[in-house]
């Protein structure tokens, strides 16, 4: 079918013309393409300090009256999307439809155990199962009989049910794509999912014990997430798979570079290959994010072994400095690096933590800064939106 110029660059077949693209689309894509001394783009990691705003009265005497979303854009400065994310693949935990029951199966007084819906026993607060860390007893995974019991067939992607709101969703990613916004598809990655099926110590084991259970759950990782994009990919073209992966503590990678070459990058490979050769626009490049906390320097090399172009959110607490990395990966896009800690620290704390970071990463583009996790509940919202000030005279 013959195409008129002005239809062939309708972000499908190709990326729109940068003079139609939204504001927020073009401060995204800038920074994307690592142009240095680019406004920075304006958006934060996400906020566990909402409720502490509202009791404190920071939001006034009636906060429920508040639209949250709307102050904080028009107070911080935060930019319209510049991305519009596509998901069904899992983030924390692995896609299962159906999930488990979520289920009480122990009261232990203040505290109660609860399968929750990745089919974990969580020992969670009575009364209370979001805003800290919880603490997994258990995980449905322990060999080949409980994987193909608990656990595989919930990750069948013929199930019709995965795909209701498809066109929905394809719908709007194309009308988005119209405006210039990265379209990016969500899904867990390989560490992460292994890990929410059976823990991260018992994880350890597995690998050496039982590979062929691993690449067993891996096999099936890959085939699920092939045939969901394979759906949208009909409609689309992706600008982006972004991975959230977590395989990081405070020294450096949870498992070794060999095991990662070994158990995930085969299927990583692969998915990637499958997504490219499948493109509406085969110019388009595909970029490759990969969310991970703690220290993540030493991983750094082996993603970009795939082609990783994106990385975040660089856990200060855990070693990551963003100006001495982004020295070391020039070519590499960041978000985050922003310690959380001192944000609660007052104005003198944050104008030096500022002053270092933001003039260099300015000037060496391909980044903008959030928090290295959300915004924690110390936080105030005075010196919260002090921090976003300072962050605004990078933005224009």
């Amino acid at each position: 079918m013959h195409m008129s110029n002005e239809n062939i660059f309708d972000g499908v077949h190709a990326v729109v013309p940068r003079e139609r693209m939204s504001k927020g689309a073009r401060k995204l894509r800038d920074m994307y393409e690592l142009k240095p001394e680019a406004p920075l783009y304006m958006r934060e990691f996400g906020f566990f300090s909402i409720d502490r705003w509202k009791n404190d009265g920071s939001f006034g005497s009636d906060p429920e009256k508040i639209n949250v979303s709307k102050f904080l854009r028009e107070n911080c400065g935060f930019d319209d999307a510049g991305f519009f994310a596509l998901h069904g693949l899992g983030w924390t935990e692995a896609a299962f439809f159906p999930s488990f029951d979520v289920n009480v199966l122990e009261d232990r007084g203040d505290y109660e155990v609860v399968q929750d819906l990745a089919g974990r026993h969580v020992l969670y607060f009575k009364g209370r199962r979001n805003g800290f860390m919880p603490e997994y007893i258990d995980h449905p995974v322990k060999d080949m009989k409980t994987w193909e019991e608990n656990c595989q067939w919930r990750l069948d992607p013929a199930s019709p049910e995965r795909y209701k709101d498809l066109e929905e969703n394809a719908e709007k990613a194309r009308s988005l794509a119209k405006d210039g916004l990265i379209i990016t598809q969500r899904l867990i990655g390989g560490y992460m999912y292994l890990r929410s099926l059976m823990g991260p110590i018992n994880l350890l084991y597995l690998l050496y014990d039982d590979p062929e259970l691993i690449h067993s759950c891996m096999r099936t990782w890959l085939a699920l997430a092939d045939a969901v994009i394979e759906r949208i990919q009909q409609y689309i073209t992706l600008d982006e798979l972004f991975l959230a992966e977590d395989i990081c503590y405070n020294k450096g990678s949870l498992i070794s570079p060999d095991m990662m070459r070994e158990f995930l990058f085969p299927y990583y490979r692969q998915l990637i290959i499958n997504v490219k050769k499948r493109q509406i626009d085969k110019n388009r490049h595909l970029y490759l994010n990969i969310d991970t906390d703690g220290y993540a320097t030493t991983v750094i090399p082996l993603y970009q072994e795939l082609g990783m172009d994106v990385m975040s959110p660089f856990e200060v607490a855990s070693g990551c400095d963003v100006v001495e990395i982004g020295k070391r990966f020039p070519g590499l896009v960041m978000s985050g690096g922003i310690d959380k800690r001192i944000l609660s620290q007052g104005k003198d704390a944050i104008d030096k933590h500022l002053d270092y970071i933001l003039p260099a990463m300015y000037k060496r583009g391909g980044y903008y800064p959030t928090c290295d996790h959300g915004v924690p509940e110390e936080v105030g919202l005075d010196d919260y939106l002090y921090f976003r000030k300072r962050c605004l005279e990078y933005s224009f």
